[in-house]
């Protein structure tokens, strides 16, 4: 089944870059409880539609996306029931890269046996490719989306105790695909990889970490892992405690094999739960670009390589810091603010609006998170900030 055919009933509202649907003046507000049955209503259905789409592909252990077809491995670790809070998902990818099939067969073989987790569902899928890139390209994220919808529905695993791994060309791939899709995991682990044009800013609040055998000199991979670890190390230093947590092991008698010393990685991650909804966000976009993160989105025609937000949640006040796009659209819901109380709105220095704006049914039907594969609750408000040379204070804020 297609993704298109999936959420037909999503389509109308979702046109954030052209004919908005703005939210009626006349619209009755929604009250908090409200809201929240709406939304339970809303992700239950999703729910419905995922199991019915995904269950002849979770049975047959291969998902399609397109032209392209991901078989996969899992396995459970631990209880056979699943924990009263979920289980634990484990993604796990394995190298090889621009090989032979062949190779690559023996890879995914190899990766099955490497990790055991105490605990959780441990997931390794055959890269649908057999390219040096395999990880990292556009269709993975559909692919990894699916899995951890499938996972959540099939084997109880629980979205917040989502991790992702990879070994060699998987270690590219983790380089790439930790913070362009931050907001999916609960922590990461890189081993053995090289980071390529990776930009690790959008780690902000995703605890990664970096195994490295410091003899692994080919591409500059130990090197490289060096630097990408002080990057972070100065990053958590401008950001402040508690952010861009990491864990970097260079293990200098090592080469590319590091004699599964790495494999520590899966107890350092576990301690770990996704923060779904942080008071502050950095994002930038990968070449691979996305409509929303987290809590931020922007309009499909103005997603661009490379283009950086920056925008906290400080009590009452949602704060656009910086923005390479002219126009940033915001998600609020309880959890973020009191949606019972005034609102101000500051793009760069100067406020936008204060006011108190209304959960509505409109809001909850145009997710911003635009994905058919994503079980997270959607907003009950969702502002479109734009920038305005015209006006005092140099953008507008209208509710959505």
């Amino acid at each position: 089944m297609q993704t298109r055919h999936i959420f037909a009933f999503m389509a109308a509202g979702l046109m954030f870059g052209g004919a908005v649907s703005t939210a009626s003046a006349a619209e009755k507000a929604l009250t908090r409880a409200a809201s929240d049955a709406r939304s339970k209503t809303i992700v239950e259905e999703r729910r419905a539609k995922l199991r019915q789409a995904l269950a002849d592909e979770w049975k047959n252990h291969e998902f399609t996306n397109g032209e392209y077809r991901m078989k996969f491995w899992d396995t459970i670790y631990g209880p056979k029931e699943a924990p009263a809070d979920g289980r634990s998902l484990y993604i796990s990818l394995h190298g090889g890269g621009g090989a032979p099939p062949e190779v690559n067969d023996q890879q995914w073989e190899n990766q099955k046996r490497l990790y055991s987790p105490a605990e959780g569902l441990y997931f390794v899928p055959r890269s649908p490719t057999d390219s040096w890139n395999m990880w990292h390209q556009e269709y993975m994220d559909d692919f990894l989306r699916k899995a951890i919808a499938a996972a959540v529905l099939f084997e109880g695993v629980n979205p917040d105790k989502v991790y992702i791994l990879g070994y060699s060309a998987g270690g590219d791939g983790l380089y790439q695909l930790a913070p362009r899709l931050a907001d999916h995991w609960a922590a990461a682990s890189m081993m053995a990889g090289h980071p390529g044009d990776a930009r690790p800013e959008s780690l902000r609040n995703l605890p990664f970490a970096i195994y490295m055998g410091g003899q692994d000199a080919a591409y500059d991979r130990n090197s490289l892992a060096r630097q990408y670890s002080t990057t972070l190390d100065r990053l958590a230093i401008a950001e402040g405690e508690g952010t861009y947590i990491h864990d970097t092991h260079i293990y200098e008698d090592c080469g590319h094999w590091m004699l599964r010393r790495d494999t520590i990685a899966i107890p350092w991650m576990a301690q770990f739960t996704r923060n779904v909804y942080p008071k502050r966000v950095i994002w930038v976009q990968d070449d691979v670009l996305r409509d929303n993160f987290y809590w931020l989105g922007v309009p499909e025609i103005h997603r661009r390589a490379g283009a950086r937000i920056v925008a906290e949640i400080d009590g009452q006040t949602v704060r656009i810091e910086e923005s390479d796009s002219p126009v940033v659209l915001v998600g609020l819901n309880d959890g973020l603010v009191d949606l019972d109380k005034p609102v101000t709105v500051v793009f760069g220095d100067k406020t936008v609006a204060t006011k108190r704006f209304r959960r509505t049914a409109s809001a909850l039907a145009q997710p911003l998170n635009k994905s058919a594969y994503s079980l997270d609750a959607p907003y009950p408000v969702l502002l479109k900030i734009e920038k305005d040379a015209n006006t005092k204070a140099g953008a507008t804020v209208s509710q959505l």
